[in-house]
């Protein structure tokens, strides 16, 4: 079994963003040399995280409300976890949105559907966080 790993890095300027990935998660895939096999991506902190859906601004904006809605920020004092930190907000968010994705890889590309993308969700950003790329195949 062949493998390839590489993290790419990421450091937000705002609390809260999303990030298309794909373009970095593609070159990942160059560099492994891979024609067939499975990639993994995964956020490695656990107020990150990485799933896949459409590059549309609309759609990441509904994404933002409605996540704010479900766990919002403020007040702090809601949230038991807020003590010595203020992110529970962000441990929330991440549950849902979810902690990593697998593509097959076919033919040396990734194989998306339609409109796939590979994102990175911060929601507890201005810091250094690390994606994991983890390929096996051949």
């Amino acid at each position: 079994m062949k493998t390839y790993k590489k993290e790419l890095w990421f450091n937000t300027k705002r609390r809260r963003e999303f990030i298309n990935i794909t373009p970095q998660v593609e070159q990942c895939l160059d560099e492994s040399g891979f024609k067939e096999g499975l990639l993994l991506c995964n956020a490695m902190h656990i107020t990150a995280s990485v799933f896949i859906n459409d590059d549309e601004s609309g759609l990441h904006q509904d994404f933002e409300v409605w996540l704010e809605k479900l766990a919002p920020e403020k007040p702090y004092s809601q949230y038991k976890h807020n003590g010595f930190e203020d992110n529970a907000d962000a441990h929330i968010k991440r549950s849902v949105m979810g902690r990593e994705v697998v593509v097959a890889i076919t033919d040396g590309k990734l194989d998306f559907g339609p409109w796939e993308q590979i994102f990175y969700g911060e929601f507890d950003g201005k810091r250094k966080k690390r994606v994991l790329v983890k390929i096996i195949g051949e």
